[in-house]
C-alpha cells in the first residue's frame, strides 16, 4: 500500500515536471504574438511583409539577405532598399518593438483566460518520537470573468504514512472553491477589460506607427542613395572642371609661345587649376564619406566595396523631370485621411473617454458578494456566503485619479489638433518644396545649356585673338558651377517629390522594399522609372 501511494505521488509529480520541461515556450510565444499582430493588421496599413523579427521563421514575402554577403559592384537602387529593409538595424529594432507589443497583449490577455495551477510534494519529519513521510499534490484554476467575478477552484489530495510512533495515517482529499461578485465599483465590464482593451489599442498603434515607419524609412534610404550620387557628381564634375582647365592651358601655352596672349594669362589658368585640382581631391573624399555612412544606414560593414547607380542620376538629367500638378486642398484632406500616425492621435482621444469612465467607476461604493465552499473525503464541508461593502468615505485617490483622467483627455483632444496641424503646415511645405525644386530645375537647365553655348563661343572668339583667356576661365567657372547647381536641383526634386508623398501617405512599401503610389483622389505626376522601380508581376 505504501509502495502504490508513493508511485502514484511519485508519477504525478514527474508527469508535472515532465509536462513544464516539455514545452517549447518560445515557439508558442512566437506563434501567438503573429497571430496576435496578424488579426489587427488591416490591409490598408501596407503589405504584410518585413515585419518578423529575426528569430523566428520568415513569412512569405519577406526579404531575407545576409548581411556579410558581398554587394555587387554597382549597387542598384532597388537593391540598396531591399538590402536596408533586411539588415537596417533601427528598421530591426522596430520589428521588435511591434513584437514584444505584442507579446504584452497575449500577457494582458492571460489575466482574462483561465489560469490552472498545480503542485504538490514530499515531507519527511522526525522529531526523535514520531516519524512520518507525508505527501500531497493539488490543482485547480483563477480565472476573471468580464462581469469582475472572480472565480477560484483546487482539488488536493493528502498521503500520510506513520513510520514510527502515533498519529494519523492514510488518504484525504478535500476539494475547494470560492467565488467573488462585484455589484457596484468594479462590476462595469468597460472598466473590467480596460488593461485588455488598451493592449490591444497598443498592438493596434504599434502596428500603425510601424507602416508609417516602413514610408519615412524607404524615404530617407533613397535619400541617402541620391545624395550620395549627388556627392559623386559633384566630384565628377569637378573633374571634368580640372581636364578642361588642363586643355586651356595646354592651348593658351601655345598661343603664348606664338605671341599672341600675355604670358600672365598662362599663370592665371594654373593657378585655377591648382584650386581645381584640390576640389577634386576634396570632393572625391567627401563622396567616400557619404558612401560610408549609406554603409552604415543599409547594415553592412563599412569595408564593404561597391559604387552606386550613376545610371540612375544620368537617367534624370537626359530625361527631365515632370510637373507637379497636384492641388494643395487635395493634398491636404488626402493627408488627414490617410496619414496612420494621425489616425493614431485620434484613437488616443477615445482611449482617454475610457480613462474618464474607468476613473469613475472607482468613485463608486463597493458592494462586493462572496461565497467558498469545502468539502473534504470525509463528507465533511464548509460553506460560507456574504456581502461586504467598501463606503466612498475616503475617495481622495480616486478622486485625483479622476481629475487626472479628465486633463488627459483635454491633452488627447488637443494633441490630435496639434498634429492635424502640423501635418496640414508639413504637406504645404512640402507642395511649396516641390514646386520650388521643379522651377529650379528649368530655370538651371536653361542656365546650364547658356552657359555651354558661352564656353564654345569664347574658345572660337580666343582662338582670333578677339578675348582674352580669362573670359574662357570665367566661362569654365560658370559651366562648372551650373553643372553643380543643376546636380543639387535634381537631387532636391527628387527628395521634395518622396517627401511629398510620405508626408500625403499615398506613398506604399512593396514587399521587395521599394515603393508605389496608392490609390488616390488626386493626380499624381509620377517620377521616371529610375527612381521608380517597376511593380512586381500580380500585384
Amino acid at each position: 500500500m505504501r509502495g502504490t501511494a508513493l508511485l502514484a505521488m511519485s508519477v504525478v509529480l514527474a508527469a508535472l515536471a515532465a509536462g513544464c520541461s516539455q514545452r517549447n515556450y518560445k515557439v508558442d510565444a512566437d506563434e501567438q504574438a503573429y497571430e496576435i499582430i496578424d488579426s489587427q493588421w488591416d490591409p490598408s496599413f501596407g503589405y504584410k511583409a518585413n515585419y518578423r523579427v529575426g528569430d523566428v521563421p520568415a513569412s512569405p514575402n519577406d526579404l531575407t539577405i545576409d548581411r556579410y554577403a558581398p554587394v555587387p559592384g554597382v549597387l542598384t537602387l532597388p537593391r540598396a532598399v531591399a538590402i536596408a529593409t533586411a539588415n537596417n538595424r533601427e528598421y530591426q529594432s522596430q520589428k521588435e518593438l511591434l513584437f514584444t507589443t505584442a507579446l504584452n497583449q497575449r500577457l494582458v490577455r492571460h489575466g482574462y483566460e483561465t489560469q490552472l495551477f498545480g503542485g504538490g510534494g514530499l515531507l519527511y519529519s522526525n522529531d526523535g518520537t514520531d516519524e512520518a513521510l507525508q505527501a500531497e499534490a493539488n490543482v485547480g484554476f483563477n480565472r476573471l470573468l468580464a462581469s469582475g467575478a472572480l472565480i477560484s477552484t483546487r482539488v488536493g489530495i493528502q498521503w500520510v504514512d506513520v513510520l514510527l510512533g502515533q498519529g494519523d495515517h492514510g488518504f484525504a482529499s478535500v476539494f475547494g472553491a470560492s467565488v467573488s461578485q462585484p455589484l457596484l465599483r468594479g462590476s462595469d465590464r468597460m472598466a473590467v477589460l480596460e488593461p485588455l482593451t488598451q493592449a490591444k489599442r497598443n498592438t493596434l498603434y504599434q502596428i500603425r506607427s510601424f507602416n508609417r515607419f516602413r514610408k519615412t524609412f524607404v524615404v530617407s534610404v533613397i535619400t541617402q542613395y541620391y545624395e550620395v550620387l549627388e556627392q559623386r557628381e559633384l566630384a565628377a564634375n569637378t573633374e571634368e572642371y580640372y581636364t578642361s582647365l588642363t586643355a586651356l592651358r595646354d592651348r593658351v601655352e601655345k598661343l603664348v609661345g606664338a605671341a599672341r596672349l600675355e604670358s600672365e594669362e598662362l599663370d592665371r589658368i594654373e593657378q585655377e587649376r591648382l584650386r581645381a585640382r584640390d576640389r577634386w581631391v576634396l570632393a572625391q573624399k567627401e563622396h567616400e564619406r557619404f558612401l560610408d555612412a549609406f554603409k552604415i544606414t543599409l547594415g553592412v560593414p563599412p569595408t564593404s566595396e561597391f559604387e552606386l547607380d550613376r545610371g540612375v542620376f544620368e537617367a534624370l538629367l537626359k530625361g527631365g523631370i515632370p510637373q507637379p500638378d497636384f492641388v494643395v486642398s487635395e493634398a491636404i484632406e488626402t493627408g488627414l485621411s490617410r496619414r496612420l500616425d494621425l489616425v493614431n492621435q485620434a484613437d488616443m482621444v477615445l482611449d482617454a473617454q475610457r480613462g474618464v469612465h474607468v476613473a469613475a467607476d472607482g468613485l463608486r461604493t463597493g458592494l462586493n458578494v462572496a461565497g467558498t465552499v469545502d468539502i473534504n473525503s470525509h463528507g465533511q464541508g464548509a460553506v460560507t456566503a456574504g456581502p461586504s461593502v467598501d463606503l466612498p468615505l475616503d475617495r481622495v485617490p480616486e478622486q485625483v485619479a479622476y481629475r487626472n483622467a479628465l486633463t488627459v483627455l483635454n491633452q488627447r483632444q488637443r494633441d490630435y489638433d496639434q498634429m492635424a496641424d502640423t501635418i496640414r503646415l508639413e504637406i504645404r511645405d512640402a507642395y511649396r518644396k516641390l514646386t520650388e525644386t521643379a522651377e529650379r530645375y528649368v530655370i538651371l537647365d536653361k542656365g546650364l545649356k547658356l552657359a555651354r553655348e558661352r564656353i564654345g563661343k569664347n574658345y572660337l572668339l580666343m582662338e582670333y585673338g578677339r578675348v582674352s583667356s580669362r573670359r574662357v576661365l570665367d566661362g569654365l567657372q560658370h559651366l562648372h558651377d551650373a553643372q553643380n547647381e543643376m546636380a543639387d536641383a535634381l537631387t532636391d526634386y527628387v527628395i521634395a517629390t518622396l517627401n511629398f508623398y510620405r508626408d500625403t501617405d499615398v506613398m506604399q512599401v512593396r514587399p521587395d522594399g521599394m515603393w508605389e503610389v496608392g490609390s488616390l483622389s488626386m493626380p499624381v505626376a509620377r517620377m521616371t522609372s529610375a527612381t521608380q522601380a517597376p511593380a512586381p508581376s500580380g500585384r
